[in-house]
Order: C-alpha cells, then sequence, then structure tokens
C-alpha cells in the first residue's frame, strides 16, 4: 500500500502539473491579445505557483518528482528503490498525459489532439540540456527544506533564460505533445528533447559529485 500511495502522488502530482502548464497556457493565449511576451510571463508566474505547492503537498508522500529524470537519479542515489523506478515512470507518463485532457476539458477544447507546434535544433536541445541539468543540481544542492521553493524559482527563471523554456522533465514533454495548444510539443520533436534531458540529468550528477556529496 506504500508504494501504491506513492504512486498514486506522482500520478496526481504530475497530472495537476501538467493541467496547470497547459491550462495556463492556454488562458494567457486568449487574454494576451497576441503578445506573446505576456502570454509567456503568465504561463511563467502559474507555473511556478503551482509548481512549488505540488512539491510541498506530494513531497511527503512520494517525494514529488513528477519527473523520470527526477526519480532516475534518485533511484541511482539510492532514495527511490530500483525496483519502484519503472511503475514511477510509468504513473508520471499517465498522469501527464491526464493533465493534458484535463486542461483541454477545462476549456472545453478537443480531449484528443496532438501538438504540431515544432520545438527542434541544436539551441532547443542545448536548451533542455542546460534546464535539467540545473534543475536537477538544484534538487541534488538545495538545503534541507528549501527544495520547493527554489525549484519552483529555478524553473520560473530557467523559463526565460533558455531557448526551450525549460521543459526540463520527459513526463512533459510527452504529455505536451498531446496538446496543439501555447505549451505543446510536436511528436517528433519530443525525442530530442528527452534525450538531452537525461544527458542534462547525468551532468548534473556528475557535477554534484565533483562539488562534494556535502548537503546543507
Amino acid at each position: 500500500m506504500g508504494l501504491v500511495r506513492k504512486l498514486a502522488a506522482e500520478g496526481l502530482g504530475t497530472a495537476l502539473l501538467l493541467a496547470i502548464v497547459i491550462g495556463s497556457g492556454v488562458m494567457a493565449e486568449q487574454l494576451s491579445g497576441g503578445n506573446v511576451a505576456l502570454a509567456l510571463l503568465a504561463n511563467t508566474a502559474a507555473t511556478v505557483g503551482g509548481l512549488y505547492v505540488l512539491i510541498e503537498v506530494f513531497g511527503p508522500i512520494s517525494g514529488a518528482h513528477f519527473n523520470p529524470a527526477v526519480s532516475a537519479v534518485m533511484a541511482w542515489r539510492g532514495e527511490l528503490p530500483r525496483a519502484a523506478l519503472p511503475p514511477y515512470v510509468l504513473a508520471q507518463l499517465a498522469g501527464a498525459v491526464l493533465g493534458a485532457w484535463l486542461a483541454h476539458a477545462m476549456f472545453e477544447l478537443p480531449l484528443l489532439q496532438f501538438s504540431t507546434k515544432l520545438r527542434s535544433g541544436t539551441g532547443q536541445w542545448v536548451a533542455e540540456a542546460v534546464a535539467t541539468f540545473g534543475l536537477l543540481l538544484v534538487i541534488l544542492r538545495a538545503p534541507a527544506g528549501r527544495a520547493s521553493s527554489m525549484v519552483a524559482a529555478y524553473i520560473g527563471a530557467a523559463y526565460w533564460f533558455t531557448a526551450s523554456t525549460s521543459f526540463a522533465n520527459p513526463a512533459a514533454a510527452f504529455g505536451r505533445m498531446f496538446s496543439d495548444s501555447f505549451a505543446g510539443i510536436a511528436p517528433a520533436c519530443v525525442p530530442g528533447f528527452v534525450a538531452a534531458q537525461l544527458a542534462g540529468a547525468a551532468l548534473a550528477v556528475l557535477a554534484h559529485r565533483a562539488l562534494g556529496a556535502f548537503r546543507p
């Protein structure tokens, strides 16, 4: 039952995260009058606030990973049983798709759709590697009790300093390909994003070890 609760928390948390990201993108696009910068700012603000709350709520239950790259690193470190990694990832991927559908339902959009927004190229891949590298480094080195605020703040910043607007999460990329909206990504572009994200996570582990394993 302990694992079931954790998987439920990961699935629900990831679903709500994707609903926040996609839903706020739809709302922002509707209200911004074509101003993409304003739409991205609104999308960022909603994501930062929502991510902080979700980590605080679900962290005590499952660790609030909501992200296969985070779960993989936690399993490698022994903080997540390796046998729990596959079900964690499946729960996150399923939650991501459900979150996209939930956002569509709220805005009366077709539930089943695929994104046509192309996000590809060297710059985008480098950006995703950088975004995920920073996210994992923050998680690994955040002082006890401060990870939720630091992760939310970092993602908010990375929305703006990365060319990809910082997906930094294979589950987010997977879920967002099912939404032809402001936050979407074309399915053909997802493998490149996921490869870059996993590379960034691996580099973060190496950097964390090089800096010393001490965690305040």
